[in-house]
């Protein structure tokens, strides 16, 4: 009888987990055993299930929906998601920027609220495919390269292919970039591939590649890779980063700094 009743109420659990991955994008075990009240073992077990029927894939400690992605929110709206972190976090990244530096800001509402702080620095070199980083610092402060390439509205980006032109001419010091996903499997996501590519291509032509990500992000996968913790050396993110990702993230060999 109990292994009878375990049958029965198998499918009806595993409808409740694909939900709850569904509304969490990634979620851990612990949390799954926590909200459904159900031990590791079973848990591992109706993942195994769901991923072979490819509703869910594994990731470490936990799983993540196939069945949706992280959509991006406009860039209006983004500003003022977690605002109070995102002024921290981009005054603690003041301290990695030295005189005579040439930097590279991307286009996150995390690396605008750290352009803001830049205005007057004029002995900063500032490269951006970011209109609203460049609107920033169009009047005043840094020396200015604005990247070209294909304009992404949602973002006010200039991203994909085109940007390679200028970018592969380019050695930069630092590299403040945002996303919006971050997990140590997936790495660094976001929502468009064109977007993806130049990050990805920033990353490379930088000697530190500082992260700015609001806790908010991370454990969240977006629909395109936008390159591998392997190539971040500093996090700055916010004091409500838990104990257990930020040792997940320390594998990578980051520096994680709290603000």
């Amino acid at each position: 009888m109990p292994n009878a009743n375990h049958k029965e109420l198998a499918p009806r659990r595993q409808d409740n987990l694909r939900e709850l991955i569904r509304g969490s994008v990634v979620i851990r075990v612990e949390e799954i055993c926590r909200r459904l009240g159900v031990s590791p073992a079973t848990v591992r077990r109706d993942l195994d299930q769901l991923e072979a029927s490819g509703a869910v894939r594994r990731v470490h400690g936990g799983a993540v929906s196939v069945e949706s992605r992280l959509e991006e929110p406009l860039f209006d709206d983004k500003a003022s998601i977690a605002a109070r972190e995102k002024n921290r976090i981009a005054t603690a990244a003041l301290r990695f920027v030295e005189p005579g530096d040439t930097i590279y800001l991307d286009g996150g509402s995390t690396v605008l609220e750290f352009a803001r702080l830049l205005r007057d620095r004029a002995n900063l070199t500032v490269v951006t495919n970011s209109l609203r980083a460049a609107h920033e610092l169009a009047g005043r402060g840094p020396r200015l390269i604005f990247v070209g390439g294909e304009l992404r509205r949602l973002s006010q980006t200039m991203v994909g292919p085109l940007t390679r032109l200028l970018l592969e001419e380019l050695h930069l010091d630092k590299a403040f970039m945002g996303t919006i996903g971050l997990t140590p499997r997936e790495g660094l996501t976001t929502t468009d591939p064109g977007e993806a590519f130049t990050k990805e291509l920033v990353m490379g032509r930088a000697r530190q590649v500082i992260l700015l990500a609001d806790s908010g992000k991370i454990g969240k996968v977006s629909f395109a890779r936008a390159g591998g913790l392997e190539n971040v050396h500093v996090l700055i993110t916010d004091k409500q980063l838990t104990r257990a990702d930020a040792r997940e993230l320390a594998k990578t060999g980051m520096k994680i700094v709290k603000a």
